[in-house]
């Protein structure tokens, strides 16, 4: 098969582990920053594959993840208001708020439904008018422009009963708040590829020419990631920082014009909460002022105060600090049964992955 076969071939991937191993003897962390490695890097057997010098650290590149408790609260209080409906893709369904979730609070009578694009949230605004639709507008540059597409779409076919609840994040800010925050020694990063689609390459570059930190935008495939390993050891075996893309048959340096057009339309870059890290900088997407009207926000509810899961050691492995089995509640408490935290409910979750093939 075009684009899958080729890049899972055994030899190749020996070869390149080869020449991982002829090159560099000293330990090496690298982190990668997207949850969709993460899982491949588990569902292949990356970690125990690689010399012992080379270890990999998961950041914080799950968007279910990183989306704070106040922001699960905010929701669920919505859905309890009369006449609303909540549409939200279904990762979100089982991620603990303060004292409950989603799905607790469907099975208790609030009317939420779990779509599959923003475009399904809009067809239900127009089939319910006496109704106000809220989207969960959780995602990092990836799902941003379909966000926006249906902002620009309602309002362009007058749908008034819809809106979006955005808590939409931007990568490249919360990677040099983890260098800033200096708790992970990071020697190279793995750059997310989905969001490197949209964004492309240009935006990493301050993170090799202030921080003096490799970089390599990584496909998903196996060799693909063996691949930006070697790239990013021979970066730093040379002394060198750059930015390189390795997933060359989907990102461009210059990213996706279209979608990012479309994003800055819709949005503007404020400050944001991220769970487990904190408030960052110029991290996160609002709706602007000219769209106000589909902004849900303009829904005045009252949020119960935030409180985070006694022993849950979620931020932490969000940050790369620990590892989920570092956690006491790993296993023992929290599960995918009964997660305690969002980084066991999200299959792309640093602790799902531990759990499911660690």
């Amino acid at each position: 098969m075009r684009y899958v076969d080729e890049y899972r071939d055994k030899e190749i991937a020996q070869k390149i582990l080869r020449q991982i191993k002829s090159i560099s003897k000293k330990k090496i962390n690298l982190m990668e920053v997207c949850g969709t490695h993460t899982v491949a890097i588990f569902r292949n057997g990356i970690r125990k594959i690689l010399p012992t010098n080379i270890n990999l650290i998961s950041g914080p590149g799950c968007p279910v993840c990183v989306t704070p408790i106040s922001y699960i609260d905010e929701i669920i209080a919505l859905s309890r208001e009369e006449d609303f409906i909540i549409t939200t893709f279904g990762d979100m369904m089982r991620v603990p708020g303060s004292t409950s979730t989603l799905e607790k609070e469907k099975t208790d009578g609030a009317d939420i439904k779990i779509v599959y694009s923003t475009l399904d949230a809009l067809k239900i605004a127009q089939d319910n008018s006496s109704k106000e639709i809220v989207f969960m507008g959780v995602g990092f540059e990836t799902t941003s422009p379909t966000i926006a597409s249906a902002v620009l779409k309602a309002q362009k076919e007058k749908i008034k009963n819809f809106s979006v609840l955005s808590v939409a994040k931007i990568m490249p800010p919360a990677m040099k708040a983890l260098l800033e925050g200096k708790e992970v020694n990071i020697d190279g990063f793995i750059c997310p590829g989905h969001v490197s689609v949209i964004i492309g390459s240009k935006p990493y570059t301050f993170i090799t020419t202030q921080h003096k930190i490799p970089c390599v935008i990584c496909g998903f495939e196996p060799l693909d990631i063996l691949q930006s390993i070697y790239m990013l050891v021979k970066q730093i075996e040379d002394g060198r920082a750059e930015v390189e893309i390795q997933y060359e048959r989907a990102v461009k340096p210059e990213g996706n014009k279209i979608a990012l057009d479309k994003i800055n339309e819709v949005f503007k870059v404020a400050d944001s909460n991220w769970r487990g890290i904190g408030n960052i900088s110029l991290s996160g997407l609002e709706i602007k002022d000219k769209y106000e009207q589909f902004n849900a926000r303009k829904f005045e509810v009252e949020i119960e105060e935030t409180r985070e899961p006694r022993g849950c050691r979620c931020g932490e492995v969000l940050r790369g600090v620990i590892t989920p089995p570092e956690c006491s509640l790993f296993r023992k408490i929290c599960s995918p049964e009964n997660p305690q935290g969002a980084c066991m409910v999200s299959t792309e979750g640093t602790c799902a992955a531990y759990y499911k093939y660690n």
